[in-house]
C-alpha cells in the first residue's frame, strides 16, 4: 500500500460536521472513490470548495525488531474534501477517479478488488543476528617437560585420543579427552577426578584390568605400565603433568610455535577443535533467545544455503574496554555482549567453507493456532486502532481487530466475528 494514493468521499446532511468511521487503504479499486456511510435519512452530498487531499503515512504496533530488516509500513489515506456541485453529477462526469471501464464510486464500494483469508496457524516471531563461521578460538598447549622436543605435528593436522601432541626426547606426549587437567602424580593409592578421567581414557583405549572410578588401584597401575609400554616411555605405573595433554576431544593444530631441538617450556602450539561452529556476540539485553533448553537456530550460509544449529555455550558478558586517558567512554553496560557457540550436526550442510560470515536466525516466540491475515489487510481506524474489511455475499463491513504477533508478512489478529475461513479485502 506504500506509495498509493487513496481517497474516500465525506458525507455529511446540511450544516452538519463531515463524518467518517474508517480511513479507507490505498485505493483498492484502482482509482474508484469509496463512500462512507450517512447517517439513516441523509442524502450524500458535498459542497462547493476547492479541490483538497492528503496522504498519510502511519505504522501499526511496532513489530518486534529484526536487525537488518525495515519496519513494516502501512499507507493509510485521510479523508478528502472533493469540490463538484451534486454528487450524482460528480459520479456521471467521473470526478470521483471512475476505472478505465467507465465504473463509478458506487461500483467501487461493491467490495476490494482482492480478498485473502483469515487463516489459522502458527507464528514465529525470530531475531536475525551475525555470526562467524570457524573452527572456534585457537587455544595454546603449554608444556613444561625435559629434553628438547624432537618432532611437532603440522598445521592443519588432526590430533585424537591416544596420539601424540608432540615427542620430548623422542617420547610420546599423547592427547587424553576430559575436562581436568592432570596437575599431580597420579599413582596407587589416589583418589579423584583426574584419576577417573585417566582411567576413562584408559579404557577407550583397549587397556583393562581396573574398574572406571575415582581409584588409582593396582589394576589401573598395570594398565599405565602397559600404556607407557606402548609410549615408549619408562613403564613406571606412575603418571606425571607433563606426560600427558588433556583437552575436551579431537582437535586440529593451527599454528605451530616451538622449535625442534628446543626445550618443552611455554606454548609448544596453538590448536581448536575439528568441528566447524558458529560464534555469535549476542547483546545482553538479547539473553532471553538463548535462554531456552535445547536452543536452536538456522544458519544462512554466503550462498544462500542453510544448516541447522544448536547452540553449545553461552559465555561470559563482555563489556567495551575501558577509555584511555583523555578520551571519553562512549558505551556502557547496555552494549555488553555474550559470546555464544552453536554447533552444526550435519557438517556437511557447511559445504567447504572453512571460515565464513553467516546469519544465524534464532527463533525468538512462537504462537500456536492463532488467527492471521496479511499485513496488508489492515485498515486504520479514525478513532484509533485497526480494522480488517470482511467480505461476505451480502456486502463487505470493517470489523475492529487487536493485533498480535507479526511474521512473515502476516500479522496475528483477533477481534468479534473474526474466523478462520473468513474473506478480508486487501489492495492489489
Amino acid at each position: 500500500m506504500n506509495g498509493q494514493k487513496a481517497t474516500a468521499v465525506a458525507t455529511e446532511s446540511a450544516g452538519s460536521p463531515e463524518r467518517a468511521d474508517v480511513v479507507v487503504p490505498a485505493d483498492r479499486s484502482e482509482g474508484a472513490a469509496a463512500l462512507a456511510p450517512a447517517e439513516p435519512g441523509e442524502v450524500a452530498a458535498v459542497e462547493s470548495a476547492p479541490p483538497e487531499a492528503s496522504l498519510v503515512t502511519e505504522e501499526p504496533p511496532a513489530a518486534p525488531a529484526r536487525r537488518r530488516r525495515r519496519p513494516l509500513r502501512i499507507a493509510l489515506a485521510v479523508l478528502a474534501a472533493v469540490a463538484v456541485t451534486g454528487a450524482a453529477v460528480a459520479a456521471a462526469t467521473g470526478v470521483f477517479g471512475g476505472t478505465e471501464d467507465g465504473a463509478t464510486a458506487s461500483d467501487a464500494a461493491s467490495g476490494p478488488p482482492k480478498t485473502a483469508e483469515v487463516k489459522q496457524t502458527s507464528l514465529t516471531r525470530s531475531e536475525t543476528l551475525d555470526g562467524t563461521l570457524g573452527y572456534g578460538e585457537a587455544t595454546p598447549v603449554q608444556a613444561s617437560g625435559q629434553g628438547v622436543v624432537t618432532w611437532l605435528p603440522g598445521e592443519g593436522d588432526t590430533v585424537e585420543r591416544g596420539e601424540p601432541v608432540y615427542r620430548a626426547d623422542e617420547k610420546k606426549v599423547p592427547l587424553l579427552y576430559g575436562a581436568t587437567p592432570l596437575y599431580r602424580p597420579l599413582e596407587t593409592g589416589a583418589e579423584g577426578r583426574d584419576v577417573e578421567l585417566l582411567e576413562k581414557n584408559l579404557s577407550a583405549l583397549g587397556y583393562g584390568g581396573f574398574t572406571v572410578d575415582d581409584e588409582y588401584t593396582e589394576g589401573t597401575a598395570d594398565a599405565v605400565r602397559d600404556w607407557q609400554e606402548d609410549l615408549d616411555r619408562e613403564e613406571t605405573g606412575t603418571v606425571q603433568p607433563a606426560d600427558a595433554v588433556v583437552a575436551s576431544g579431537a582437535r586440529r593444530v593451527t599454528d605451530v610455535q616451538a622449535a625442534l631441538g628446543a626445550p618443552p617450556n611455554g606454548t609448544v602450539l596453538t590448536w581448536t577443535g575439528t568441528e566447524r561452529t558458529i560464534t555469535v556476540q549476542l547483546a545482553v539485553k538479547d539473553e532471553d533467545l538463548v535462554s531456552g533448553e535445547e536452543t536452536r537456530a538456522t544458519v544462512t550460509l554466503p550462498d544462500g544455503s542453510t544448516a541447522e544449529a544448536k547452540v553449545a555455550e553461552v559465555g561470559t558478558a563482555v563489556t567495551a574496554e575501558p577509555a584511555q586517558e583523555g578520551e571519553v567512554q562512549q558505551q556502557s553496560s547496555e552494549d555488553a555482549t555474550l559470546p555464544v557457540t552453536l554447533t552444526v550436526e550435519d557438517q556437511k550442510k557447511l559445504g567447504r567453507y572453512q571460515a565464513a560470515p553467516v546469519d544465524v536466525a534464532f527463533e525468538a516466540e512462537t504462537r500456536e493456532d492463532v488467527l492471521a491475515v496479511p499485513v496488508e489487510a489492515l485498515v486504520a481506524l479514525r478513532e484509533g486502532g485497526y480494522a480488517v474489511e470482511a467480505v461476505r455475499a451480502d456486502g463487505t463491513e470493517y470489523l475492529p481487530v487487536k493485533l498480535g504477533m507479526f511474521s512473515g508478512g502476516m500479522v496475528e489478529v483477533s477481534g468479534q466475528g473474526v474466523t478462520a475461513g473468513l474473506k478480508v479485502g486487501v489492495p492489489k
